[in-house]
């Protein structure tokens, strides 16, 4: 803490995304993150240079991550190279995001302050996502995802298990020496013991989340305090964009209908992050009266458009597209199905093993 100001610090991994960069930036400054470290890598639509731009009006740290990277991907190479950063050092909370996630607090003014109000003894608040799906939305248009989105999964959604994974808001006390893509690494043992987990239904969580869970427990509410909207699909067009540049961290995995799938849910009307949208649209206003920034928002814009059109000359990007215009929203797996799908899991251990790997990639 500096000067009695409590530090936020946002960490971001980002590539060819800045026609939604200053909309996240707009959002988490309403929200009340005061810092953002964001990483760029090989970016052909300009994002990087919007980045350099941001820097230098003092909105946020920039750093190029071009390579080589870390066996374990993209973010974990940014994430350790951020561990060693003064701005990394100097937060008292933390927390790993992707373009893609919009902290959604419903304690108080809907601000970090007040989830930290309603959770005065937490070291770590959990925000499980919530799965916000494609709604028939075919065309990319330059507006805000957070009004554009509106359907999301149902507050209980039992299967796909991915329904349940959260990120770490987490204080910055020493108790955790490393950064991780769903939550804070490499804890000190005798420290744990201080730690106190909560998640985002103020529930205090048991000893394992200390140490390796990146799930939040199942079958029950988890988004009374805080949520975080998660928009993995966007507009069809969007998709074939974010297929074409593939998985972050899992570069040998196709993204494809199977991605879709077990995320388009479009069951619940969810418009509460749009209480914020006054302070949100302000802090965007004060971005874009910024002319070059401007400029390079309406060229990443611009970008996609035409990205797209390039990719409709290949027959693999046609056919995605294709298939999503075919495909209909998802329905949640009725429970008996549900529970039956997992007893299937659990017999042949196939869910303790899988968390453990998901575990290790995060925590290794």
């Amino acid at each position: 803490m500096q000067d009695g100001k409590t530090r936020f610090l946002a960490v971001l991994t980002i590539r060819n995304e800045g026609a939604f960069l200053l909309e996240w930036l707009a959002h988490h400054r309403a929200v009340g993150f005061t810092d953002f470290l964001v990483f760029s890598n090989n970016c052909q639509d300009g994002t990087d240079a919007m980045l350099d731009r941001l820097q230098a009006l003092g909105v946020l740290t920039h750093l190029r991550n071009d390579g080589p990277y870390d066996k374990r991907g993209i973010q974990f190479t940014a994430l350790k190279r951020a561990e060693t950063l003064e701005i990394v050092r100097q937060a008292d909370w933390i927390l790993c995001l992707d373009i893609d996630e919009f902290v959604n607090i419903h304690a108080g003014d809907r601000t970090l302050p007040a989830l930290l109000s309603a959770l005065p003894d937490a070291t770590a608040i959990t925000l499980t996502w919530r799965l916000f799906g494609n709604d028939g939305v075919v065309e990319y248009v330059d507006r805000p995802v957070t009004e554009t989105f509106v359907r999301a999964a149902p507050e209980l959604l039992t299967w796909p298990w991915r329904a349940a994974m959260f990120k770490t808001l987490f204080r910055n006390d020493g108790t955790y020496r490393k950064l991780g893509i769903h939550r804070p690494r490499a804890p000190l043992p005798e420290a744990l013991g201080q730690a106190r987990w909560f998640d985002g239904q103020g529930r205090a969580l048991g000893a394992a989340f200390r140490t390796s869970r990146i799930f939040s427990n199942y079958g029950q509410l988890n988004y009374a305090l805080v949520q975080l909207n998660h928009y993995p699909l966007g507009a069809m067009e969007s998709f074939v964009l974010k297929a074409d540049r593939g998985r972050v961290n899992h570069t040998a995995d196709p993204m494809a209908m199977d991605y879709w799938v077990e995320r388009n849910f479009n069951i619940d009307e969810d418009r509460s992050i749009l209480q914020i949208a006054q302070t949100l649209h302000r802090h965007l206003d004060d971005l874009r009266g910024d002319g070059t920034l401007a400029a390079l928002h309406a060229a990443a814009v611009s970008w996609r458009h035409q990205r797209f059109q390039t990719l409709m000359q290949h027959d693999d990007h046609r056919s995605l597209f294709g298939r999503l215009l075919l495909t209909p929203p998802s329905q949640p797996m009725p429970q008996a199905a549900a529970r039956r799908i997992i007893r299937f899991a659990l017999d042949a251990q196939a869910v303790s093993q899988a968390v453990s790997q998901a575990d290790a990639q995060s925590n290794g």
